[in-house]
């Protein structure tokens, strides 16, 4: 199939729609689209733009790549190698928005002053927070990708998401206890924005569900994790919440290898992307990983296909391959159900249940969340390398979201 499409830098994306809008469409066709006869049906098609804004560049340039490589994946499974929705054949306008909020925006203004009614895409949640109120202010549906802020959900009526998002994470980690009422969680994290915003969630998860939460936050500095692996001992917790980035990552898993901890209680943290799987050391068969994707999570035909048109696109099935692929059904749906009408096409997708390839999914009416099957992961060696290996599947309800107000 050949999918339709224009890379455009976001500040020339107005120009360049100007000179398509300059050709002159088939009577009948709205303004500034095409239309041609279906060769099957005889009926006109119309050509529908669809947004895209995403990280080609920037620090999460390597997830952007994933959410495309899956999107177009999805687009191609949805519409059967056409790229025909109904009368709308598909035309994406694709922007690099480098993870910076004031590039998303003037694409998200630049696409919305060209008459495009959805656009997709956004990796990071401060891009994310910045681009929805626009959304609403200009009636364009929109469809976040991987960013995760819980406030994204619920924050005005055109405002959907393709992904998970961090409460589904952090609810996670708390299906590895037997009872979170009445548990001691201790959550180890760096004292830094990051770590204090995971430290926060887990209260707001776990200790709202009657867990007793203690911080233990270590000094970006610090590089010698011994003493710190005690004071997880000392505070004895039934569970311990590991939230951590950067250069010291493999020293501080070693220190707490070798004080014991993992023999003392349990350890969860997040499995991220398949570039993270060798990170953990000698202490990767005995952490407990709470996990969004990955591909062999689940044994659905949604998945294969997915797994499959990512392959043969030459891409690598990873962590958030299905926010794309979702984020690609929930386009199809919405055209299919709602022309190029934004207000039609929310009501097209609330409350719509469809399988993905995580399994089934619902986009709950009430606030947009979606909620999506999460998983329990532990790593295996396989020949001396580590791979991940399903425990559980966590049932949709057992992590959702309470609806946001």
């Amino acid at each position: 199939m050949y999918l339709a499409k224009r890379y455009v830098a976001a500040s020339a994306i107005a120009a360049s729609l100007m000179l398509v809008g300059a050709c002159a469409p088939t009577q009948g066709a709205d303004p500034g689209s095409t239309a041609d006869a279906d060769s099957e049906t005889g009926a006109e098609v119309q050509t529908i733009d669809v947004g895209v804004i995403y990280s080609r560049t920037g620090p999460l340039a390597g997830y952007g790549e994933q959410y495309l490589t899956a999107f177009e994946a999805g687009l191609d499974y949805a519409t059967d190698g056409t790229n025909i929705v109904g009368d709308y054949e598909i035309n994406l306008e694709i922007v690099d928005d480098a993870g910076d909020p004031n590039k998303a925006v003037n694409a998200f203004k630049d696409m919305v002053g060209s008459g495009i009614p959805l656009i997709v895409g956004t990796a990071a949640s401060g891009v994310a927070l910045q681009v929805a109120p626009l959304a609403e202010q200009n009636q364009t549906v929109y469809i976040v990708g991987p960013a995760a802020v819980d406030t994204v959900t619920g924050i005005n009526g055109y405002t959907f998401r393709s992904g998970r998002q961090t409460y589904q994470d952090v609810a996670t980690a708390g299906t590895f206890l037997d009872s979170v009422e009445g548990a001691n969680v201790a959550v180890f994290a760096q004292d830094n924005a990051f770590g204090q915003g995971n430290a926060a969630t887990v209260e707001a998860v776990l200790g709202g569900s009657g867990a007793t939460v203690t911080p233990i936050l270590v000094g970006e500095s610090v590089t010698d994790f011994t003493g710190e692996a005690l004071k997880i001992l000392d505070a004895e917790p039934d569970l311990l919440f590991v939230a951590w980035a950067g250069e010291t990552t493999a020293a501080m898993w070693q220190a707490l290898e070798q004080q014991g901890v993992m023999e003392a209680t349990t350890v969860v943290t997040g499995l991220a992307d398949t570039a993270s799987y060798q990170a953990y050391g000698p202490a990767s068969d005995r952490i407990n990983f709470l996990n969004h994707y990955f591909a062999g999570a689940a044994d659905n035909d949604v998945n294969t296909a997915m797994i499959a048109g990512i392959e043969a696109a030459g891409g690598v099935p990873d962590l958030f391959s299905p926010d794309g692929f979702n984020a690609a059904l929930m386009v199809v749906r919405a055209i299919e159900e709602g022309g190029d009408d934004p207000d039609a096409m929310v009501a097209a997708l609330e409350g719509w249940t469809f399988d993905g390839p995580k399994g089934e999914m619902t986009i709950r009416p009430g606030d947009h969340a979606l909620i999506q099957p999460m998983f329990q992961v532990r790593l295996v060696d396989e020949g001396g390398t580590w791979v991940p290996e399903l425990i559980e599947t966590v049932a949709p309800d057992a992590v959702a979201p309470p609806e946001a107000g």
